[in-house]
């Protein structure tokens, strides 16, 4: 997992905005700040429901998350919000009329979309403003909520607008700028509806050297002056290749670095040796973080193109390494550049996912449908400046002469560590320094930062009551409840008058719910103010309380208890297993609306007390009886966890059905791997398995205690023995 900086206070003032409230925001800052570090550390601590969409197929596979285009269905010509078609020619032109005509959404994609409350944009920079308010106006429409920017989704716009622009080519801004100021994400109309707050992370990681940093700036900013200009041109060396020196040459085309690393590997002496990627289900060829077809020599300059999940860190993504050796046609061993380090490397696998609902607990999910698996290495002795974002490099040649784009010269820069490890091909003429104004004008919009620490508790109160408020709508128990009455209709099977008349009943019951819901919460929102005004709990806490009281009886009793009996009344009637698992899906959902009032809060207020025990409730009787005689069979509590994860259930599901501690699940679990019933790759990800097998096969296959405080927190004891287990019976197999 990610380790923020603990003394980076931005880093966790824009966390705890994103966290706990509901505040759009723009985290931003200039290259080796750590946005990445961010992103990652909010996928995997935030507790809202998350999308992560790019505008690129490489970006949304390094963000862990998905193309916009694909997610949300975008049209890829000119999109016009006002619905003014452009009248004439067909020119691409797609209206708001023809976004909705032309998506296709499922009833999941639907629902998926509603449950949603985070939507995080990784590259924003290279967003386009018209691209922006198409994702806005899908997700109004499809979340029923016109009059709200983004339906009520949360966003977190990630990106350095100093780096790459946008694309537009000029025929479609010719049709585009009569609607928009420009095609800066930032000139989207629901941005000056709804603007985000501008955080910047200042704290820069890739460099230190103080001078180098200002000449950074000065190019970032187009304020670079002669001064800075000349210092810069001292590094100019048109001659210079940095052959046998571990130098790396950026250049503004794609044609111009394929053809510098096959004339480099041409002229090597060896044989070449190919290593062919693995695609498995659905991965565009567009998203391949490296190449399908690797072709390398010994001695060939190579570059990471992944950092390494091992403590302490060996290399990073741009890392650069030369191929010392190959092993047996398939095992490559680099020498790590600026040390005699030797490793050989293991193939990595990269996810191509999507993102589902999980209707019974209402989270959004990941979902992989493909992957790809190659070395985690690409040729290095060039690469182009536009895929060199992200990277860091110690040595770099730059041939920016020709760059094309504002902000390439600043993004080929950056990339470096030092001034000294700089050489410039070409010289750079202010010319060549480019910022669009647009931008520099936006920079100066950043929220103070004395104000965002002010401000917070207020937001995160008003995040709190929308919360609340949200809690007494049963519009989604009334919708799953519809949906189950059209799934009835076309059934035919015994039993049915009963399972129509249940059906009637429940969304007679989810009406009640709906009107009693809507009620309260117009008496909730005068007091959610009037507790901004006072600061007074007390009134909120009485009604809350008993709201919830009454709200978790009423599902128990009307719509829980009603499934239970016919569950009961049908288990002995032929051929309706569909109908029965139907409706245990159904109680399982209702279960889980039903806890979300049991665990309702406003800060640190609960309105759970006096309620009963629902956790004891939500197992049957005869159920836990069932449970008890199979713990009391010899070794039976192993298998049934074995077999329910088997099934396809996660361990906090096996946890809480089995009423046992997460821990006691996965020394099961580690249990199983040992006797080879179950295999590691199963139960914990590939990343979490490099992370601690290393360690294991130095340490032994007894020393949990020494692994864990290697790794902290990052890992749990389950984790570190499921490992030891897997190793255990490999060793033995020798």
């Amino acid at each position: 997992m990610p380790q923020p900086d603990h003394s980076n206070d931005l880093f966790h003032l824009a966390a705890n905005y994103i966290n706990e409230t509901n505040r759009h925001i723009f985290l931003t800052g200039k290259a080796g700040t750590g946005k990445t570090t961010f992103l990652k550390y909010i996928r995997e601590n935030t507790t809202k429901n998350t999308v992560v969409v790019a505008p690129t197929g490489v970006a949304a596979i390094n963000a862990g998350g998905v193309t916009m285009h694909s997610f949300f269905q975008l049209p890829f010509g000119p999109y016009v919000p006002s619905g003014a078609h452009l009248f004439g020619v067909d020119n691409g032109v797609t209206d708001t009329h023809a976004l909705f005509r032309n998506i296709r959404f499922n009833y999941e994609k639907k629902e998926l979309i509603k449950e949603m409350e985070l939507l995080i944009i990784d590259e924003v920079s290279m967003v386009r403003s018209d691209t922006l308010d198409a994702i806005d106006a899908i997700l109004r429409h499809f979340r029923n909520q016109p009059l709200v920017p983004f339906g009520g989704v949360q966003v977190l716009y990630i990106g350095d607008l100093f780096q790459l622009p946008p694309v537009m080519p000029d025929d479609q801004w010719q049709l585009l700028k009569d609607h928009y100021q420009s095609v800066f994400f930032f000139h989207a109309r629901v941005m000056q509806q709804a603007p985000p707050l501008y955080i910047e992370l200042k704290k820069i990681y890739r460099q230190n050297e103080r001078s180098f940093i200002d000449i950074l700036n000065g190019v970032r900013n187009c304020t670079l002056d002669w001064e800075g200009i000349t210092t810069l041109n001292e590094r100019y060396d048109p001659h210079f290749t940095g052959e046998g020196d571990q130098y790396i040459v950026l250049t503004t085309h794609n044609r111009r670095a394929d053809e510098i690393n096959a004339q480099r590997l041409a002229n090597m002496p060896g044989e070449i040796y190919s290593f062919t990627g693995e695609i498995k289900g659905d991965f565009s060829d567009k998203a391949l973080p490296t190449d399908m077809l690797l072709q390398i020599k010994p001695g060939a300059q190579v570059m990471f193109i992944k950092n390494d999940l091992a403590e302490p860190r060996r290399y990073y993504n741009g890392k650069l390494a030369t191929v010392e050796r190959v092993i047996d046609d398939n095992k490559i061993v680099v020498v790590l550049a600026g040390s005699n380090e030797t490793l050989v490397l293991e193939k990595e696998t990269w996810r191509n996912i999507r993102y589902s609902l999980n209707k019974t607990e209402g989270t959004v999910e990941e979902e992989e449908v493909g992957s790809f698996t190659q070395y985690p290495i690409r040729l290095a002795w060039a690469i182009t400046i536009h895929k060199s974002q992200g990277l860091t490099f110690e040595k770099a040649i730059i041939d920016a002469g020709n760059a094309f784009a504002p902000g390439q010269v600043y993004v080929a820069l950056s990339r470096c560590t030092s001034l000294e490890g700089l050489v410039l091909n070409t010289r750079i003429h202010p010319g060549a320094i480019r910022t669009d104004e647009k931008v520099l004008d936006y920079s100066n919009r950043e929220t103070e930062v004395g104000q965002l620490f002010a401000n917070l508790d207020k937001e995160k109160l008003v995040f709190w009551a929308a919360q609340l408020i949200k809690l007494f709508s049963a519009e989604k128990i009334a919708s799953e409840l519809h949906m189950h009455s059209i799934w009835l209709r076309d059934k035919k099977m015994n039993g049915m008058e009963s399972a129509l008349t249940l059906s009637r009943n429940l969304q007679l019951k989810a009406v009640q719910l709906q009107d009693v819901g809507n009620r309260f919460r117009n008496q909730l929102e005068p007091l959610l103010e009037q507790l901004l005004v006072d600061g007074d709990t007390s009134l909120l806490k009485e009604r809350v309380t008993k709201a919830v009281a009454y709200f978790t009886q009423d599902m128990y009793e009307g719509l829980i208890q009603p499934i239970r009996r016919e569950l009961e009344l049908v288990k002995d009637i032929p051929k309706i297993k569909k109908y029965t698992a139907q409706l245990t899906m159904l109680e399982e959902f209702l279960w889980n609306r039903l806890f979300r009032f049991v665990n309702a809060s406003y800060g640190d207020l609960r309105f759970s007390e006096g309620l009963p025990d629902y956790t004891a409730l939500r197992t049957p009787a005869k159920a836990k009886e069932k449970e008890k005689a199979k713990k009391r069979e010899a070794g039976g509590s192993r298998r049934d966890s074995v077999e329910m994860f088997q099934a396809g259930k996660s361990l906090a599901d096996i946890a809480a059905a089995r009423n046992l501690a997460m821990s006691t699940i996965e020394s099961h679990l580690a249990d199983a791997i040992g006797q080879g019933e179950l295999e590691l790759s199963k139960v914990l990800s590939e990343e979490k398995i490099k992370l601690i097998l290393p360690l294991v096969k130095e340490m032994g296959v007894t020393a949990s205690a020494p692994i864990k405080a290697r790794l902290g927190d990052g890992v749990s004891w389950g984790e570190i023995r499921a490992v030891q287990q897997h190793w255990r019976r490999e060793t033995e197999k020798d």
